[in-house]
C-alpha cells in the first residue's frame, strides 16, 4: 500500500523537553525528526502535535517547536494521543486516511496512540527512525507490535521521497538535499 500525500496528515507525539534527554539515543532522533519535519512541511502537510502533561515534563523541545511554528500543541494526560478528545476530534476532521506518527516514548504513548488510530479505521505510519524510548529494547519490541497490529513501518527518508513521488516533482531537489 503507498501512502498518498493528499491523504495523509502528521501526528508528532510528547517529543517534550524533559523527556528528550532520557531517550536511548536523543541526539539521533532530534536530527532525524528535524529532517522530517522540514520534509513534511515542504510537501505541506498539516501536523497536530500533543504533549504529555506540559506543565510537569515541559513544551515541545525548542528546536522542534521552532520548526512546527504556529501548529497548535494538544495537551494530554492519557497516554494515547487519540484517548484525548480533542486530538481525536482534530485527526478526524482532516478526513485523511493515513497518520504518519512520531515521536516518544515508542512502547508507550507512540504505540498506545498507533493501536487506537488503527481500531478507528485509520492507517498509522510509524516513521521508525524517528520514535525512541529510554531502553532500546522497548523500542524494538514496540516497533514489532506495532507493525503486527497492521500499522505501515517505515523511515524518513523512504518516507520523504514515496510522498514525493517523483524526481520531477519541485520539491524534490529540497527533500534531496535535506537527506544528504
Amino acid at each position: 500500500m503507498r501512502v498518498i500525500k493528499e491523504q495523509t496528515q502528521v501526528l508528532m507525539v510528547d517529543i517534550q523537553e524533559k523527556l528528550v534527554p532520557h531517550m536511548s539515543n536523543p541526539k539521533r532522533l532530534l536530527e532525524n525528526c528535524a529532517k522530517l519535519i522540514k520534509g513534511l512541511q515542504l510537501l505541506e502537510l498539516p501536523f497536530i502535535l500533543n504533549e504529555q502533561y506540559p506543565k510537569g515534563i515541559g513544551k515541545t523541545q525548542g528546536s522542534l517547536q521552532e520548526l512546527v511554528g504556529s501548529s497548535e500543541a494538544y495537551e494530554k494526560f492519557t497516554f494515547s494521543c487519540c484517548q484525548t478528545q480533542s486530538t481525536m476530534d482534530a485527526i478526524c476532521a482532516m478526513d485523511k486516511k493515513f497518520v504518519i506518527v512520531f515521536g516518544i516514548e515508542a512502547h508507550v504513548c507512540v504505540m498506545q496512540s498507533v493501536l487506537d488510530l488503527l481500531e478507528a479505521g485509520f492507517i498509522p505510519v510509524v516513521v521508525c527512525d524517528c520514535v525512541d524510548s529510554r531502553k532500546p529494547s522497548d523500542t524494538d519490541f514496540a516497533l514489532k507490535r506495532m507493525i503486527q497490529a497492521g500499522a505501515v513501518p517505515t523511515t524518513l527518508e523512504s518516507l520523504l521521497f514515496e510522498l514525493c513521488v517523483s524526481a520531477k516533482n519541485p520539491i524534490f531537489k529540497g527533500i534531496s538535499q535535506l537527506i544528504k
